[in-house]
Order: C-alpha cells, then structure tokens, then sequence
C-alpha cells in the first residue's frame, strides 16, 4: 500500500472542542445581561470584534477572552468592572481544563491510519494549549509530526503539500480544513460536525474530484 501523507485537524476533528466555547459564551450573555440585545445581538458583536483580532492574535482560550472583555467594554453599561473581568478570567481557566472529550472512533482509527501512512497534526490556535490538548487526549503516540499554526490558508497547504507527491486533508471545517486544502492541490476528506464554529462555516464543492465526505472519522478507514 502507498504511504500517504494525512494532515488531521484537531478540534472538533478529533476532540470536542467549540461546544465549550458556545457554552462560555452563553454565560457571557448571562452576565452581560443587555437591556435590548437577545443572544444573537451580543453574537454579531463579538463576531465583529473577533474577525478583526482573530488576524492579530489567532486563536485559542486566551484570545476568546480578550474578545469578551473587549465585547464587555463595547456592550455594558458601565463598561467592565473588576469583578466582570474575573469573571472573564475564570471562562479563560474552564476552556484551558475543559475534559477532553474523543469524538467516537478517533482512538481506533489513528492506530490504524498511523501504521499504513505519514499522520500529522494539523492544527490553528495557541501552540501551548493545542500540544496541551494533544498530550491530555492521549492521542500523541499515533502521530509522527505536529503542525500548529496561526492560520490555515492556500500557501501554508501549498508548503506542506509539497512535502509528499500525495498529500490529504482531514477536517471539519470548510473554511480552514476543506477549501484551501483543495485549492493548494491537495486532496481532502469532509467530516461535518454539528457543533462546528459558525466562522468556519463556507459551502464545500462536493463534486469535487479530490474531496470526499464522510459522516463519522472511523470511516476513514475505508479510503486509507
């Protein structure tokens, strides 16, 4: 069998990951508690806040953070007291600890995908909380490289693609795992989760030729 190499996204790929975050942030809008502003509201003010941040600072707990503080400071009344900014800084602590969670299937599938083909990590966000969510996780035996990023876009595809001649893409999210990945070349494989981050959701080209789409990540198995 030809080894191949297979580039994996980490959260909401293999872990539970964004419905912490969607958790947080409902008890930021409980704290807020705005006069006029629903759920919806304070969201598309804090989306505003972290398409701008989210290109300075990346991604991650601690960027999460600073955007609701910032949210706060844009949305309160009295903009944020000491108190609010604890509480800010123990939603940080809680998405630094949260349980890891494996997605079904994932632990038995990378120990049959890492001894067939190349398996790297491919992830964005804060180096040292995503090598600390590979280490609790305990998938970190399976994987014989890790690439941790600040974002992931056609020329960091191109880069890693030029690596091996064949070169796949495994993700959940269309706008950094899917769509660049098919536009450097690469091939890719599809797997939608229903908690996967709103800012990551773009159409997928399912006709594509070197796109597959599967519903679950042992499924994998079936094409490596």
């Amino acid at each position: 069998m030809k080894r191949l190499a297979v580039f994996i996204d980490a959260d909401d790929t293999l872990w539970e990951n964004n419905v912490f975050f969607e958790r947080a942030f409902e008890r930021f809008v409980e704290r807020l508690n705005h006069p006029t502003l629903d759920a919806a509201g304070v969201r598309a003010a804090l989306d505003g806040i972290e398409h701008v941040n989210n290109r300075i600072h990346g991604y991650g707990s601690a960027n999460f953070a600073r955007n609701l503080r910032q949210c706060f400071q844009q949305l309160g009344a009295n903009g944020a007291t000491a108190d609010d900014d604890a509480f800010i800084d123990g939603i940080e602590r809680d998405l630094l600890n949260h349980p890891m969670e494996l997605i079904e299937g994932v632990e038995e599938t990378l120990a049959y995908l890492s001894e067939r083909h190349h398996l790297t990590l491919c992830t964005k966000g804060a180096p040292d909380e995503q090598r600390a969510k590979l280490e609790r996780s305990g998938l970190t035996g399976f994987f014989h490289g890790v690439e941790i990023v600040k974002e992931k876009d056609v020329e960091l595809y191109q880069r890693l693609g030029s690596v091996r001649q064949e070169a796949w893409m495994v993700g959940n999210s269309p706008k950094s795992d899917i769509n660049p990945a098919l536009e450097a070349g690469l091939s890719a494989v599809y797997i939608p989760h229903p908690h996967t981050w709103h800012l990551e959701h773009e159409d997928v080209p399912r006709e594509h030729e070197r796109l597959v789409v599967l519903e679950r990540f042992d499924r994998l198995r079936e094409i490596f």
